[in-house]
């Protein structure tokens, strides 16, 4: 199925929805129940009217609402906005904060919605496309919010960020006082991978702040925007302004997506690294661990771009493993 045939099967979808649930139909309902069961003789001529005839008059006053609201502009604007604020459900964000933004995204979106009912012709044209493109933005902050609860309710990385700073120091007092060689370079190892756990780890906690950031910031540029299109002039149907509106949503967009993407890169990478250290459990090969460390820094290099105290504790990491290796 491609995506025009679905966003037309959801269009029709809506818009069936909101004739069935239109209070017109349930007067139609009514009044046809009514006469079908105290109604039931009828005089006309050359007919012997039958109860079941109501039934009959009642569907087709049905069959006649629900093409007016198919054809309807208006009606269909309406479902296609009630069915977007369905599909991203503010109930389903535990994120307080991240609700808050947006429940404040989709006010602006509604004002929008307004604007563009004002406009008339081709400035109502334009104004609709600039609505398509918040649609977009208001979707990938969702996606945001939802990683933002991701991060917050993994219990396992709180603890695991309280303990392994200790479980750290404790590998290295142990190669201090270790005398067996072949413990002290399982220690290395271990020691190595716990250094890396912890940057992820801190990783993690850095990147929840630089969401919450971006929420923030893209919900005052989303309300810039919105300044701006009110002001777009009803006969400005070519304006540089409308142009270059569009081109700042897109550059907005961009920006969520990246933070989505290094969220991601820094999940994916917490669940590589835990197979990493459960692998080397039952390797005792220290290439099986120095084959990783070129992945764990491309899984952190979209991360340490914005949180350069990472990449400075893997520098150290391998500036520590090049001296093990001199004293071998």
């Amino acid at each position: 199925m491609t995506a025009e045939t679905d966003g037309r099967q959801k269009v029709l979808g809506a818009l069936l929805t909101n004739a069935f649930l239109r209070w017109e139909t349930l007067v139609t309902l009514m009044v046809t129940a009514i006469l079908f069961l105290f109604v039931g003789d009828v005089s006309l001529p050359f007919i012997e009217w039958q109860p079941w005839f109501w039934l009959v008059l009642g569907g087709l006053a049905e069959t006649v609402l629900v093409a007016s609201t198919l054809t309807d502009p208006e009606a269909t604007e309406q479902a296609l906005a009630e069915d977007f604020e369905r599909e991203y459900d503010l109930r389903n964000i535990r994120n307080r904060v991240s609700r808050e933004r947006l429940r404040d995204a989709f006010e602006y979106r509604r004002n929008m919605l307004k604007l563009a009912d004002i406009a008339r012709g081709a400035m109502r044209t334009r104004q609709r496309t600039l609505i398509s493109g918040i649609n977009d933005w208001i979707a990938h902050m969702y996606s945001l919010a939802n990683r933002i609860d991701y991060f917050e309710n993994n219990d396992l990385a709180a603890r695991d960020l309280q303990q392994v700073p200790r479980k750290i120091e404790l590998v290295k007092q142990r190669i201090e006082t270790e005398k067996d060689q072949g413990t002290r370079h399982d220690l290395q190892q271990q020691l190595k991978l716990l250094q890396r756990q912890l940057v992820s780890l801190e990783a993690s906690a850095s990147i929840i702040k630089r969401a919450e950031i971006q929420l923030e910031s893209t919900l005052s540029a989303l309300g810039t925007v919105y300044a701006q299109m009110s002001l777009l002039g009803t006969k400005d149907t070519k304006s540089i302004r409308g142009q270059r509106l569009g081109i700042e949503i897109k550059e907005e967009i961009d920006k969520l997506q990246d933070t989505i993407d290094a969220m991601d890169e820094v999940q994916l990478h917490g669940q590589n690294l835990g197979f990493d250290f459960n692998h080397s459990l039952y390797l005792d090969k220290a290439d099986s661990i120095d084959q990783a460390e070129e992945v764990t820094r491309q899984r952190l290099g979209t991360a340490s771009a914005d949180a350069p105290e990472a990449s400075d504790v893997l520098a150290a990491i391998d500036a520590d493993d090049a001296q093990l290796q001199s004293q071998r």
